[in-house]
């Protein structure tokens, strides 16, 4: 058993269920796999998984996603939404083109280059951000109250360490491929953009 904030917390009830097939040899014990817990608990706050959230519209969570970062950044450019939250730019426009459809949004052509995008809320985008904010509030504080401020202070650097290190990874990944000659899809030369844009410090 585990112990936090002086309460027993018992030992999955996955892991008690699932026993490591006989039938290969060595086979990878998915409880110890950092990527797969951690998608594990990113399935489990899907937005649209919470059905408190789920009352207050009919987005998707990539439009949800977006629609939140528009409003706690704007205004705000497209790519920047994207480097932002790592969702690819071709789902960013998708749900661009989604929440300017559902009257959300206002966009307008940047004065510099009429092939960026600036997104703003409008009334009824900031009125439904304000209802999300405020129950994925509380939802957070929910999952924070089984850690100390310390324990939570920890885990937001430890999910720093784990960001950085997989962009680092998927870069990398990528540039020894192109290295090699290959053809990069879209997505790939992002990855790489956004690597090389950390490094350099230019978050702007």
């Amino acid at each position: 058993m585990l112990k936090a904030r002086g309460t027993l917390i018992t030992i999955s009830a996955r892991n008690k269920a699932f026993r490591l097939t006989k039938e290969i040899a060595e086979p990878l014990d998915l409880t110890k796999h950092l990527p797969f817990r951690v998608a594990v608990v990113s399935n489990l706050l899907a937005l649209n998984r919470d059905w408190k959230i789920r009352e207050l519209c009919d987005l998707e969570p990539r439009e949800m996603r977006v629609l939140l970062n528009i409003g706690s950044y704007m205004p705000i450019k497209s790519a920047d939404i994207a480097y932002q939250s790592r969702i690819d730019s071709y789902n960013v426009s998708r749900a661009v083109k989604a929440l300017d459809k559902k009257g959300l949004i206002d966009i307008r052509r940047d004065e510099k280059s009429k092939n960026i995008k600036i997104l703003a809320l409008n009334d009824q985008g900031k009125a439904l951000y304000q209802q999300l904010t405020t129950a994925m509030e509380l939802r957070s504080k929910e999952l924070e109250s089984v850690l100390t401020a310390d324990e939570t202070s920890a885990f937001y650097n430890t999910l720093s360490k784990i960001e950085d290190k997989v962009e680092q990874l998927l870069a990398k990944q990528a540039l020894t491929k192109i290295a090699q000659g290959e053809d990069a899809p879209g997505d790939q030369k992002e990855l790489i953009r956004w690597y090389k844009k950390g490094r350099s410090g230019d978050v702007g």
